[in-house]
């Protein structure tokens, strides 16, 4: 243990101890916030590249409504519209 003290005697090694400890566990800026923010980055750019897919398939959808004919299609199959003579059975597996 007295070699440990003799080397916490010099202010220099004190004064860095204590900073470093201050850094690391008590800023606000510690350790555990900078990981935790590393997380949540990560998180909001895998979400922020299935957002663009999704952008792009309904840019692509969207281009493709400009014809009549897709357009009845999509209402058709998508949004399960029906002429009023009609009736729609909608089969899904579960």
């Amino acid at each position: 243990m007295k070699k440990y003290l003799v080397y916490f005697k010099n202010k220099f090694i004190l004064a860095s101890t204590i900073f470093v400890i201050y850094a690391l566990f008590l800023d606000d800026n510690d350790i555990f916030s900078m990981i935790g923010h590393s997380r949540k980055l990560n998180r909001i750019e895998e979400s922020k590249e299935m957002v663009s897919e999704k952008l792009g398939k309904i840019r692509h959808t969207l281009k493709q409504l400009h014809y009549s004919a897709a357009l009845e299609t999509y209402a058709r199959e998508e949004k399960f519209f029906k002429k009023d003579d009609e009736d729609i059975f909608v089969i899904s597996k579960e």
